[in-house]
């Protein structure tokens, strides 16, 4: 069996990262949720998490929940995926806590944890602005509270939480974490008691904490990308993340062509294998390399990151990534292994792909 694609974990770097996000939350009195989805689950990244003072391990898939259960390390599981109600039974089974929108799914997991004689903790989810998951009524949200809090009664209501970032790119501001705030407050006071966890959010609200600016009341995270990349909210918004690891992930890649070609297709123009119409730049004739390592298993071209000073990414189709050699330090030929930092979405597709081997560090070389 072939050894190329790979992907090279640094489990002490990821380990480190772990540990420097739950030290800088915990200085503004914030637990991390370890959301180890981008590593898709795998057990030796759960384990870094828990090692490293998650203080839950948090994963969208259930099989991955499921990984994590079997390692037993003590931590409260936590599903954030809104459940389907067809899963219902599997959740309460495996996850200790879940993020919730929809009181009819709320109804099932109590039905269902009835069933199982357990109780099982849930987060009720705001929509501030991101419309992906969450209550847009505030009134909503605080009656399926009050039903959660004194009619599902195998349901316990751990708290309130909302999703920034992901779909509509809406900033965790400081104005729009303080409506979180507002709305724990208006449980709290329908409730007649307080809530255990306001959770403010993902990655992107770690801005926050860099800025010192967190809303009072805000004592919950769930954090992947920020600990398994170290990436976005440096390229992205120019925070200095220089204690953090960038390169746990290393993608290795053997190139298998190396041509001098032009730049610009030859022929008429139509969609690609995707169906997109792209459009290219001229830029004459030049030296280019193809490495075995496609969309199939990145997801985008865009998502590898050539760690040779020199060489660019120029696209790909389902196995080949397409690379520009011409200004490469080296004398790029076939058979030679290059080096990539992938960003989440990477990540996310290399550790789930049958066909990219997984392999694990202990130092950093």
């Amino acid at each position: 069996m072939a050894e190329f694609p790979q992907v090279r974990i640094n489990l002490d770097y990821l380990e480190e990262n772990v540990r420097t996000v739950v030290s800088r939350c915990a200085e503004r009195g914030v637990s991390v949720a370890g959301v180890v989805k981008g590593a898709t689950g795998l057990a030796e990244c759960i384990e870094c998490f828990a090692e490293g003072g998650a203080t839950q391990i948090a994963s969208s898939r259930l099989e991955q929940l499921e990984t994590a259960k079997r390692l037993n390390t003590g931590l409260p599981l936590m599903l954030i995926r809104i459940p389907m109600i067809s899963e219902a039974a599997e959740a309460v089974r495996l996850a200790d806590i879940s993020l919730n929108s929809e009181i009819t799914v709320l109804r099932e997991l109590d039905r269902q944890a009835g069933i199982a004689g357990r109780n099982h903790g849930v987060i009720l989810m705001a929509d501030l602005g991101d419309l992906r998951e969450g209550f847009w009524n505030r009134d909503e949200l605080i009656d399926a509270a009050v039903e959660v809090e004194t009619g599902l009664h195998n349901l316990e209501l751990k708290g309130v939480g909302t999703n920034l970032g992901c779909y509509g790119a809406i900033q965790p501001t400081v104005e729009k974490l303080e409506e979180l705030v507002s709305i724990a407050h208006q449980v709290e006071d329908k409730i007649g008691r307080k809530l255990e966890i306001i959770s403010g959010g993902a990655s992107s609200s770690y801005m926050r904490i860099l800025d010192g600016n967190l809303p009072e009341g805000i004592n919950h995270l769930r954090i992947g990308e920020q600990i398994l990349n170290a990436y976005d909210l440096e390229k992205y918004y120019g925070y200095d993340l220089s204690d953090m690891h960038p390169d746990v992930f290393t993608l290795r890649a053997e190139v298998v062509e190396v041509k001098t070609k032009p730049t610009h297709p030859v022929g008429e123009v139509g969609v690609d294998a995707f169906g997109r119409k792209r459009v290219y730049e001229d830029r004459g004739i030049r030296r280019r390399a193809i490495v075995a390592v496609g969309k199939a298993d990145i997801g985008d071209s865009d998502n590898i990151i050539p760690r040779d000073e020199g060489i660019e990414v120029i696209g790909g189709s389902s196995d080949h990534t397409i690379l520009d050699v011409e200004d490469a330090k080296r004398d790029i030929k076939p058979g030679d292994i290059l080096e990539f930092n992938v960003n989440y979405g990477g990540m996310l597709y290399l550790t789930g792909s049958a066909s990219v081997k997984i392999r694990f560090d202990k130092t950093g070389k």
